[in-house]
């Protein structure tokens, strides 16, 4: 049986996941009778719930009597590591392309990796169906793509299939057979224009790509095997990409994937991608080898973090009473087990012991992270995310420029490009996308980006697409302005009163509701004038015979402002905290006392 290794890689949102669930329908993995799950390859809950794909995952199908092993990989610029990794196991990638919205930022950016690599992309133009769609534009937009990234004349020269991936249907041509129509020409293409893998002379070698914790097998490294064999329970040994030696041991389980399973061999061969179980220390980019081996493989370089943020423990009033994960010593333990199998990550302790610098691709990537943590039973406390910035070699300050692509409609343009002017950001591009839209590209700081999606949206009336990717560093842009509403603070402790809420509406919206616990220097809502304000939130009114009966009831308040852990993240300032534990978000003060908060803005007036 030969074998194909390919990647889908794509812009979020394209497709990908779709496409995969169709090609394990319609290679013949479920039975009959089988109850299917939509985006069976998102399996994570955080996945599900936003329609993403975080991690890379992958599957196989059996298609003529030859296996083709398929990666699916995340779209979204923040999760960018985990592509970066796994166009090291493949042979080829599909190259997948929304027919209505063309090439995107991620497109870009997966595409660019893939062909630095050396791999010959399939293009394939899904979604045709859409009214909007595209095509011929769409398709001389990817070759000016290719041509922008360097690519090779076997790159350029690259087939195309149409079709649709919901719909289970690809053809060579735009339109749709009259039969309706099957994946039946992208599985004959993959075998056709795919190479088999290339397999390299010598003893057993691997490199880790996908790093899982299994129950029962613990640690599961998948990855490709560069060369030889490799049976259960045989020695091994792994290095660092140094040739250090990190451990040995014997593998107890080699795992292969058949569609949505996985099935235990005896052992593997050179070029198929498999898991392996048994080892504690082997991590990802390490070589996994014959104890013979002395020379580690070299794997590709992951780009470096661009946004940074503080995880404290929780030292608010009420610490404690949700969470049951809340010293100093659980939290690092499980930052530095997610940076193990997530390199994009990089954790360090600051110097104050019960605080760890977490940096990341950029916001969504640590919100993630925050979020599966509390549905872990953590608690703690994480501050404003701040970008990393670097100096060159004359000692000049360098910020990370994103390129950010904006969809919107026409009428809301005039305010997006003076907002992204605030910004500090520079209009590179301005277009016309179709449907009255106009495509709008800028380069901007990645700082005056944190905070601008909700923005956006509201100016916009929800109808802008906002799409960002790291470009590369630049001299500092000067200083931005920051949010410029003050906040409600509560100057007590104990339960939010709806009366007190009702005669505070005329300050500002509140993001509290009435019986939710506070405590002083809780934010509690939204100041409409640029200064704090210390309010009493749990004021009640005063009983006495005087007042006529029935008038509680007239009380109304308005819907308080649902502050979501992406909005809050990017909403709090330098001198605020976001408290997370399982059941709530909470805003705060860093410093909770109002002597405390003035004694550190004069120091802090003194110091600059």
């Amino acid at each position: 049986m030969s074998l194909r290794n390919i990647a889908i890689i794509a812009h979020v949102d394209h497709g990908k996941t779709t496409l995969v669930d169709e090609m394990l329908k319609q290679s013949g993995v479920y039975r009959e009778n089988e109850r299917v799950q939509e985006r069976a390859m998102d399996s994570g809950d955080i996945e599900k719930e936003r329609g993403i794909t975080i991690l890379a995952k992958a599957t196989s199908v059996d298609w003529k009597g030859n296996r083709i092993n398929i990666v699916d990989t995340p779209g979204h610029a923040d999760f960018g590591g985990e592509v970066e990794r796994i166009l090291s196991m493949v042979d080829s990638a599909i190259v997948l392309v929304d027919a209505a919205e063309g090439p995107m930022p991620q497109t870009k950016f997966v595409v660019g990796k893939a062909l630095k690599v050396g791999l010959r992309p399939i293009v394939a133009i899904n979604k045709i169906d859409r009214p909007d769609a595209r095509v011929d534009e769409v398709i001389n937009e990817v070759f000016d793509l290719f041509a922008a990234l360097d690519a090779t004349d076997e790159q350029l020269d690259f087939p195309i299939l149409y079709g649709s991936g919901r719909n289970g249907w690809m053809s060579t041509g735009p339109d749709r057979p009259e039969d309706g129509g099957t994946l039946a020409p992208l599985f004959d293409l993959v075998l056709e224009h795919v190479p088999e893998p290339t397999v390299e002379e010598g003893p057993f070698r691997m490199i880790g790509t996908i790093l899982e914790a299994n129950p029962f097998l613990g640690r599961i490294i998948t990855g490709r095997i560069y060369s030889g064999t490799v049976k259960a329970n045989q020695q091994v040994k792994v290095l660092h990409g140094d040739g250090s030696l990190v451990e040995t041991g014997r593998i107890s389980k080699i795992l292969s994937f058949r569609g949505l399973e996985r099935v235990a061999l005896d052992e593997a061969h050179a070029g198929d991608i498999v898991a392996i179980a048994g080892l504690s220390k082997g991590t990802v980019a390490d070589t996994f080898c014959d104890p013979s081996v002395t020379e580690a493989l070299t794997a590709q370089p992951i780009d470096p973090p661009t946004v940074t943020m503080s995880f404290m423990v929780n030292d608010s009033p009420l610490a404690g009473t949700e969470g049951d994960k809340v010293t100093s010593r659980v939290i690092r333990d499980r930052l530095l087990k997610e940076a193990e199998g997530n390199v994009a990550l990089k954790i360090e302790e600051s110097s104050a012991k019960d605080s760890f610098y977490v940096s990341g691709r950029g916001e969504l990537q640590l919100a993630v992270l925050i979020e599966t943590m509390r549905r872990e039973g953590f608690e703690l406390a994480v501050s404003r995310p701040r970008v990393v910035m670097h100096k060159d070699e004359n000692g000049k300050l360098l910020e990370p420029i994103e390129e950010v692509v904006i969809d919107v409609d026409e009428e809301h343009s005039g305010i997006v490009v003076q907002k992204m002017a605030e910004r500090k950001a520079e209009m590179t591009e301005l277009r016309p996308s179709g449907g009255n839209r106009q495509r709008l590209v800028f380069h901007a700081p990645t700082r005056g980006l944190i905070g601008y999606q909700s923005e956006l949206l509201t100016d916009t009336r929800g109808t802008a697409v906002m799409n960002r990717l790291f470009h590369e560093y630049q001299p500092y842009k000067g200083d931005i302005a920051g949010r410029t509403n003050g906040v409600l603070l509560s100057n007590m402790s104990g339960e939010a009163v709806a009366y007190a809420m009702f005669n505070l509406e005329s300050r500002g919206p509140m993001i509290i509701e009435p019986g939710d616990k506070v405590y002083m220097g809780m934010i509690i809502g939204i100041h409409t004038r640029d200064n704090d304000l210390e309010v009493n939130v749990l004021k009640a009114k005063q009983l006495n015979n005087i007042r006529a009966a029935g008038k509680d009831e007239a009380i109304k308040l308005t819907t308080p402002i649902r502050m979501t852990l992406d909005r809050s993240l990017s909403w709090i300032q330098d001198d605020e905290l976001m408290e997370v534990t399982p059941k709530s978000i909470r805003l705060r003060k860093r410093f909770l006392d109002a002597t405390d908060r003035k004694r550190q803005g004069k120091s802090g007036a003194n110091a600059a």
